[in-house]
C-alpha cells in the first residue's frame, strides 16, 4: 500500500508502527548474500528463542506444545536457507550481531510472569518484521533464494499471530497496551540508520 507521497505503508491490521524503509530494501536487494547469510543465523535464534520459552515456562502446557512445534519448523527454515546458500555458492560464515534484538530485550521486564507477556509480545514483533521484510524481497533476489522466501512471509505471519495469540491468553487485560510500548521501540530500531547491514536492522548508514 503507498500513501500519498507515494510512501509505503502498512496494511491496516499490522502490529508493526512503521514500515520498512526503502533504503534497507534496496541495500537488502543488492547485497542479497551478507543477507541472507544473517537471516540463516536468525532461523537458528529463532528457534532458540522458542525453546528458551519452554524451558522458563515449564508449568505453561499449552505455551510449551505449541512452541515445541514452532521450534521444529524454524529448525527447517534454517535447513532450507542453508541448503540454497549451498546451492548459490554463498559462504556462511559468523558474523557479529546486530543491534536490534539486543536492544528489543533490554526493554523486556524481568518478573516472571510480567517477562513472559513481555518475550511472547517480542517475538510477535520480530515474526511480523519478518514476514514484512521477506516481501517486500519478492521477486527481488535469485532462485531459489526467492521462492523460499515467498514461502516464509507465509510461516513468518502465521508465527506472529501464534505469539500474540499467546500473549493475548496469558494477559488479556495488558498485551495491548505493553504491545504498543514494544512496538514503537521495535519500529525505531528497524528503522534508525545501521552501522551495518542485517535482516532486522535499520537502514545502512552511508560511510
Amino acid at each position: 500500500m503507498r500513501g500519498a507521497a507515494g510512501e509505503r505503508e502498512l496494511p491496516p491490521d499490522s502490529i508493526l508502527c512503521a514500515p520498512t524503509p526503502r533504503e534497507w530494501v534496496e541495500a537488502a536487494a543488492a547485497r542479497w548474500p551478507e543477507l541472507a547469510v544473517d537471516h540463516l543465523g536468525c532461523e537458528k535464534k529463532a528457534a532458540s528463542s522458542a525453546l528458551a520459552l519452554i524451558f522458563a515456562y515449564p508449568e505453561d502446557i499449552p505455551l510449551t506444545l505449541a512452541l515445541s512445534r514452532l521450534a521444529r519448523e524454524e529448525l527447517r527454515h534454517f535447513e532450507q536457507v542453508q541448503r540454497a546458500l549451498r546451492e548459490l555458492g554463498v559462504e556462511v560464515h559468523r558474523q557479529r550481531p546486530g543491534r536490534y534484538a539486543q536492544e528489543l530485550r533490554r526493554a523486556l521486564r524481568t518478573s516472571h510472569a510480567e517477562r513472559r507477556l513481555d518475550l511472547l509480545l517480542a517475538a510477535a514483533l520480530i515474526e511480523a518484521r519478518s514476514a514484512e521484510r521477506f516481501a517486500l524481497l519478492d521477486g527481488r533476489l535469485p532462485p531459489p533464494l526467492d521462492q523460499l522466501y515467498a514461502q516464509l512471509a507465509l510461516s513468518e505471519a502465521r508465527h506472529f499471530e501464534l505469539y500474540l495469540s499467546l500473549a493475548r491468553e496469558r494477559a488479556p487485560g495488558e498485551w495491548r497496551a505493553r504491545l504498543a510500548q514494544l512496538a514503537a521501540h521495535e519500529a525505531q530500531l528497524a528503522t534508525r540508520p545501521d552501522r551495518q547491514l542485517r535482516f532486522h536492522s535499520g537502514p545502512p548508514r552511508a560511510n
